[in-house]
C-alpha cells in the first residue's frame, strides 16, 4: 500500500491515462458487433457526474472512476472513428473500366507505379456499391501521370485482403480507416482523360492534394540525383515513400534490424529537431548581442519546431510520424516554459492526442512498436539519471576527455539498440512472428553513419533545394546510405532470423500489461512486470503449445495446404507469396513441396466464352483419375491436373480435392471427403456428404483452418460475425442488392 501511495504521489498513475484510453478503444474493435451509441453516451455521462461529485478526498475511488471514465471515453472514440471513416469496400473482385482523379502516387523502382484514385465512375460493369477511393497499380507507362489527373482504363478490383489464417492481422481493417475501398491494377496503361467536371473540394482536401503534390515533386528531385535504391532510400527518409527500394535491400534491411531507419519516426524527427536546435544554437551564440539579449535557447527550440512541422507535412502522416511530431513538439513547446523534455509524461500525453483522434491505431503495429520503443528509451533514461554519481578523476584528464566522449556515444547507441530492440520483441513476435538475431551489431555500425553524416546531410539538402543547391549535398547523404546498406546486406548474409510462429491468443496483452507496469512504474512494484513478462514468456515455452491445423485454406479457395509440422505441401506450384509467406511466418515452416503435376492426363476445354460441360464418361474418366492420382502419389501431396483439380490422400485415411473448374464439382465430391473450390457456386454442401468449402462460404468465413480430431473436423474460420463495417462488405449480395444476415453459415462435420 505504501508503494501504491508512493507511485501515486509521483504522479505515475496518470501515465496509465492512454492505457486505459486505448484499452477501451481496443475492446470496442474487437468486439463481435457494434456497442449502442446511446448507452455509451449515457454511461460516460454518468461516470463524469460521478467523478465530479466524488471530489478529491476519496482518492482510489476518484482514480477507479477516472479509469472507467477513460475506458468508456477509448469505446466512444472509436464509435465516432468508425463513423467519421464510413470507408465504402468493394464487396467482391470483379474487372471493370474506372474513372478516377489521382491524389497520391509512388513509384516502385520498376517502371510501376501505385496511384490512390478518387472514383469517378466504372463501367462494364457498373458497380452498385462503388468504393469513393482505391489504390491501383500501373505497369507499362512510358511516363507517370501527374496529381490531380483524371485517368481511365480497364482494370481488376479486388476487397482489401483479410487475414491470411485465424487471428492473423486483417488488412481491410487498416484499409477502412485509411479511406481505402479497394486495390487492385490496371489491365495496360490507362489514359488520361481530357475533359473532366471538376469536383468540389473541401479547402482541407485542397491543402492536402497540394502537400502531396510537393511530396511527390521532393521524392522525384531525389531519385533524380541520387540513383537506384540509394536515392530511393533517400526519398524514404524524407517523404516515407518506401516502394521504390528494391526487394532485395528491404529484406536486408528488415533482417538485418535496420528496417526502422525507412520509417519516418522518433529517430528521424528526433535527430532532425536536435540538429537544427543545435546548429542554430550554435550560430546564434557567434553573435554576443544576441546571445545576451535573447533567450536563444527558446528561439532554437522554435525553430526546430518549425522544421520538424515542415517534416511532417511532408511525410504522409504516417502514423509513425505523427506520433514523432506529436512527440517532438511537446518536448519543443516544454522548452519555452522551463520545464523537462524528455519524461514519461510527455509520452503518455503523445499518446492520449494520437487515441483520441485517430483510436483505431491502438491495434496496428506502428503504433505500438513505435510507442514501446519510446516508453522503455525514456523510462531507461529517468534510471539513468537517478543512478548513483561517481568522480572519475581519470575521466577528467584532457588526453582521456576524447576516448570517454567516443566511448559515450558507442555506449548510447548500445544501450538505445538494446533497450528498443528488447521493448519491440514482443510486438514484433505478435505481429510479424520473427525476431531478428544481430539487430544490435548492425544498429551500432549504422547508426553512426546515420547521425553524423546521413541525417545532417540530408537537412543541409532540403534546406538548399528550393535554390537549387542540394545537389552535391544528397552525394554526401547518398554516400553515406550506401554504407549503411552495406552494413545491412553484410548483416543480413549472418542469417539469424528467428521463425517464432504465432502464439496464444492470452499471451501477447498478459506480456503487455506486465511491459506497462515495468515501464510505468517507479517503484519496486514495477518488477511485478518484470515477473509477469517473464513467467508467462516461461509457461509459452514450457508448456504444450495449441495443436498446428492440419489444413489451411485461403479467403478465396485458390490456395490450400496440407501441414505436417516440418513442411507445408500446397496445391500450387507458384503460391502467392503475400498468403503463403503469412502462413510461414505463423506456422514458423519454411519447408514447400509442391504439387506433383500430372503430365500424361490432359484437362478437357470449353468453347469460347461457354462454361465447361462435362459428359458422363467425362465425369467417370476424372473420378477414375483422381482415385488413380490417390492412390500412386505420395501421401500429403498434392497430385494437379493443371486448370482442372488437385487432389491427396491424407494421414488419416481422408482425402482432400480443390477443384478449379465447376464442372468437376461432381466427380469431387464422390471421391473426396473434403473439397474446396474458389467457385461461387449457389450452394455449400454435396450430396455425398463431403465437406464443401466454395468461394461463396469463404468470402463469409474469411480464411480456414481444419483440424483433426477423435471427434471429427474442428474447424476454425477467420470471421464468426460479419457485423462490423470493415467485414460487413463481405455479406452483401449485388444480384439483390441486400446484405445477408451478418453470420457466416456454420461448417460441420459429422465425423462419419
Amino acid at each position: 500500500m505504501r508503494m501504491a501511495a508512493e507511485e501515486a504521489g509521483h504522479g505515475r498513475l496518470i501515465l496509465f491515462s492512454p492505457v486505459f484510453l486505448g484499452a477501451g478503444a481496443a475492446t470496442w474493435f474487437l468486439a463481435a458487433s457494434d456497442f449502442p451509441a446511446v448507452s455509451l453516451g449515457l454511461c460516460l455521462a454518468v461516470l463524469l457526474i460521478a467523478v465530479a461529485l466524488c471530489g478529491y478526498g476519496r482518492t482510489k475511488l476518484r482514480a477507479t472512476l477516472l479509469a472507467l471514465l477513460l475506458f468508456a471515453g477509448g469505446m466512444l472514440s472509436a464509435q465516432i472513428e468508425t463513423w467519421r471513416a464510413k470507408t465504402l469496400i468493394l464487396d467482391s473482385a470483379v474487372t471493370t473500366t474506372v474513372t478516377g482523379r489521382i491524389e497520391r502516387r509512388e513509384g516502385d523502382g520498376q517502371g510501376r507505379w501505385r496511384y490512390i484514385l478518387d472514383v469517378t465512375g466504372t463501367d462494364a460493369p457498373e458497380i452498385k456499391r462503388p468504393p469513393e477511393r482505391i489504390s491501383v497499380l500501373v505497369r507499362g507507362a512510358t511516363r507517370p501521370f501527374e496529381l490531380g489527373d483524371v485517368i481511365e482504363g480497364r482494370a481488376r478490383l479486388t476487397p482489401p485482403a483479410g487475414p491470411a489464417l485465424p487471428h492473423l492481422n486483417d488488412f481491410a481493417f487498416s484499409a477502412y480507416f485509411d479511406g481505402i475501398g479497394a486495390n487492385g491494377f490496371f489491365y495496360g496503361a490507362p489514359k488520361r482523360v481530357a475533359e473532366q467536371p471538376e469536383r468540389a473540394s473541401s479547402v482541407v482536401k485542397t491543402i492536402l492534394e497540394s502537400l502531396y503534390r510537393l511530396r511527390s515533386g521532393i521524392g522525384d528531385r531525389i531519385r533524380s540525383t541520387l540513383p537506384g535504391d540509394t536515392g530511393a532510400f533517400a526519398a524514404s527518409l524524407v517523404t516515407d515513400e518506401r516502394r521504390a527500394i528494391s526487394d532485395e535491400t528491404t529484406e536486408a534491411l528488415r533482417q538485418s534490424g535496420l528496417a526502422h531507419i525507412i520509417a519516418i519516426s522518433g529517430l528521424n524527427m528526433a535527430l532532425s529537431a536536435g540538429i537544427f536546435f543545435v546548429g542554430l544554437r550554435v550560430v546564434l551564440s557567434l553573435f554576443p548581442g544576441i546571445a545576451q539579449a535573447w533567450p536563444t535557447k527558446k528561439i532554437a527550440a522554435a525553430g526546430a519546431l518549425a522544421a520538424v512541422t515542415a517534416y511532417y507535412l511532408i511525410s504522409g502522416f504516417a502514423v509513425s510520424a505523427e506520433r514523432a511530431f506529436i512527440m517532438m513538439t511537446i518536448m519543443l513547446v516544454a522548452v519555452f516554459f522551463d520545464r523537462p523534455s524528455i519524461s514519461l509524461r510527455n509520452v503518455a500525453l503523445s499518446a492520449l492526442v494520437i487515441l483520441a483522434v485517430s483510436p483505431s491505431e491502438v491495434l496496428g503495429p506502428s503504433f505500438q512498436m513505435s510507442f514501446a520503443a519510446t516508453l522503455a528509451l525514456v523510462a531507461g533514461y529517468d534510471l539513468w539519471k537517478a543512478r548513483p554519481m561517481r568522480e572519475n578523476a581519470f575521466a577528467k584528464l584532457p588526453i582521456m576527455k576524447p576516448f570517454f566522449m567516443v566511448g559515450g556515444f558507442f555506449g548510447g547507441v548500445f544501450l538505445t539498440s538494446l533497450i528498443g530492440g528488447f521493448s519491440t520483441a514482443l510486438f514484433s513476435i505478435e505481429h510479424f512472428h520473427r525476431l531478428t538475431a544481430y539487430g544490435l551489431p548492425a544498429n551500432l555500425a549504422a547508426m553512426p553513419v546515420i547521425s553524423f553524416i546521413v541525417m545532417p546531410a540530408g537537412m543541409l539538402a532540403m534546406l538548399l533545394m528550393p535554390f537549387g543547391l542540394d545537389g552535391p549535398v544528397w552525394q554526401v547523404a547518398g554516400f553515406g546510405l550506401d554504407l549503411v546498406i552495406t552494413i545491412a546486406k553484410a548483416v543480413a548474409g549472418w542469417g539469424g532470423n528467428i521463425d517464432v510462429g504465432r502464439l496464444p491468443g492470452w499471451y501477447f496483452p498478459t506480456a503487455v500489461f506486465g511491459f506497462l507496469l515495468l515501464t510505468l512504474l517507479r517503484t519496486w512494484l514495477r518488477h511485478m512486470g518484470t515477473a509477469i513478462v517473464v513467467v508467462s514468456t516461461l509457461a509459452v515455452v514450457l508448456l504444450p503449445s495449441e495443436a498446428m491445423p492440419d489444413i489451411a485454406i485461403s479467403e478465396d479457395g485458390g490456395l490450400v495446404a496440407i501441414i505436417d509440422g516440418e513442411a507445408m505441401a500446397s496445391n500450387r506450384e507458384k503460391p502467392p507469396a503475400f498468403i503463403f509467406e503469412q502462413w510461414q511466418r505463423a506456422l514458423a515452416i519454411e519447408e514447400h513441396q509442391k504439387p506433383v503435376m500430372l503430365q500424361a492426363a490432359r484437362a478437357p476445354t470449353a468453347p469460347d466464352g461457354k462454361r465447361l460441360q462435362l459428359s458422363p464418361d467425362q465425369q467417370n474418366e476424372a473420378r477414375e483419375a483422381m482415385r488413380q492420382a490417390v492412390a500412386v502419389n505420395p501421401a500429403s501431396r498434392f497430385s494437379c491436373l493443371k486448370g482442372a483439380w488437385c487432389t491427396t490422400l491424407l494421414v488419416n485415411g481422408k482425402k482432400l480435392t480443390v477443384i478449379d473448374n465447376a464442372a468437376y464439382l461432381g466427380p469431387a465430391c464422390d471421391t473426396a471427403d473434403i473439397v474446396v473450390t474458389p467457385v461461387r457456386l449457389r450452394f455449400d454442401r454435396c450430396r455425398s456428404g463431403a465437406l464443401l468449402f466454395t468461394g461463396e462460404t469463404l468470402r463469409k468465413t474469411g480464411s480456414v483452418e481444419l483440424r483433426f480430431t477423435d471427434k471429427g473436423v474442428e474447424v476454425a474460420t477467420a470471421f464468426d460475425t460479419l457485423g462490423r463495417p470493415w467485414i460487413r462488405h463481405r455479406a452483401y449480395d449485388w444480384r439483390s442488392n441486400t446484405f445477408a444476415d451478418a453470420s457466416p453459415s456454420p461448417v460441420s462435420d459429422s465425423g462419419e
